[in-house]
């Protein structure tokens, strides 16, 4: 992929005072506030004039009274990710980091995000959309084991199962429920997890992920040692390169801007199965984007600039 553009500010008086928006009260409020505090530190160590805003409502109070240009958002979920702050800062006149309302919205669903990638002939594993109600035996009879249970509108493997037995299926969905009234049960893809970080308009070099857990959910992401992550991948660079453009193609096709993450699996043919797409991707100190930033000469303090440039 094309090399990353020369910084578009020098000047940090530039961005004004700058909202960092974190927290909020969805389930991923933990992991925003993990990495709103990093954000912060390097915010002040590059001199922008900055304000935490814990959710949106003191965001709102602070920008009637006139305190705040513009908004680094890094408020995950439901509220912070899918085009609910986006459109409100559009109507009030204040730029923001990031996708905007339109693939903010797509993206956080993951079930429009997989109509759509199918829609454009982008793979993405074979599922059924399981709504309130008993499930639909008939309907998941054909899928082979493992499956993947997913509530249909949230990100950091919160509520995701990994059913290795029909039997654990009831459960799986049930804990699906709590966090969405509309579930995925997709079909298992063998083989090694990829990422992608996006920013402004770069791929960057993709991370493989390997970690004892069943797969790679909440306690690998955040809380585990044991995760390892590869960066460079081990890829040959051509397939890389392939598989970054593939990335970015899946990307944009939801409207996805600025900056933030792909997920997919790589299998035995490489072949690759998306997953996912994030547009406020994790800044906390086991975050994929902030990894592979480094990996070509962007150390934090940077990235957390060139994402606040994003908002220009």
């Amino acid at each position: 992929m094309s090399a990353l553009a020369p910084l578009k500010m020098n000047d940090p008086a530039g961005f004004g005072h700058v909202g960092l928006l974190v927290g909020g009260d969805s389930a991923e409020r933990e992991v925003s506030l993990d990495g709103g505090r990093a954000v912060a530190k390097a915010l002040a160590k590059r001199g922008v004039d900055h304000e935490v805003f814990d959710g949106a409502p003191a965001l709102f109070a602070a920008i009637a009274e006139g305190r705040v240009d513009r908004v680094f958002n890094l408020m995950h979920g439901p509220g912070g990710e899918d085009g609910a702050i986006q459109g409100a800062l559009q109507l009030m006149g204040i730029p923001v980091t990031g996708t905007g309302v339109l693939g903010s919205a797509l993206t956080m669903d993951k079930l429009r995000t997989k109509w759509i990638w199918q829609r454009l002939g982008i793979d993405t594993a074979a599922f059924h959309v399981q709504g309130p109600g008993d499930i639909d035996a008939a309907a998941v009879s054909g899928f082979e084991l493992p499956l993947f249970v997913k509530p249909a509108g949230l990100g950091s493997s919160i509520g995701v199962s990994r059913v290795a037995a029909m039997d654990e299926l009831e459960a799986a969905v049930a804990l699906a429920r709590r966090y969405s009234d509309t579930v995925i049960i997709e079909q298992g893809i063998s083989g090694g997890e990829y990422f992608a970080g996006v920013l402004d308009g770069v791929a960057l070099p993709l991370i493989r992920v390997e970690t004892p857990n069943a797969f790679y959910d909440y306690e690998a992401k955040y809380e585990s040692d044991d995760t390892r992550y590869f960066c460079p991948c081990g890829l040959d660079p051509e397939l890389e390169a392939r598989l970054q453009r593939q990335s970015m193609a899946a990307y944009r096709a939801l409207g996805g801007e600025g900056w933030g993450r792909v997920d997919f699996i790589l299998d035995a043919d490489d072949r690759p199965w998306f997953l996912e797409a994030n547009t406020v991707p994790g800044m906390t100190g086991h975050s994929l984007v902030p990894q592979a930033a480094a990996v070509i000469g962007v150390e934090f303090d940077e990235l957390v600039w060139r994402i606040l440039e994003t908002s220009l």
